[in-house]
């Protein structure tokens, strides 16, 4: 584990990730997997503050964008990066 900024995760971006996960396991199992992993594993990598992130389209918020279709809407301070919401690009936001 990298030491650095915490990482937490609310609710609404747990609720997001199982959405994307049940929307992939229809077609397939392994795949959906591998999405949440990927997804999850890189919002692990916000704890070094030197993976790649960009200004968010709300005020006070950042982007990390986790996939082609995935982006996850984050909030960081100083000891902290905590994960909001994942958008996929399609959707319009905000």
């Amino acid at each position: 584990m990298i030491a650095g900024l915490a990482v937490n995760r609310t609710d609404r971006y747990l609720s997001d990730l199982q959405a994307v996960y049940d929307h992939i396991e229809h077609d397939n199992a392994d795949a959906a997997m591998a999405m949440l992993l990927l997804i999850d594993d890189q919002v692990d990598s916000l704890r070094d503050p030197n993976f790649p992130r960009r200004r968010g389209r709300q005020p006070g918020t950042l982007e990390l964008v986790a996939h082609p279709n995935y982006v996850v809407v984050i909030a960081q301070t100083k000891t902290a990066v905590t994960a909001l919401a994942i958008m996929h690009v399609a959707r319009q936001y905000p």
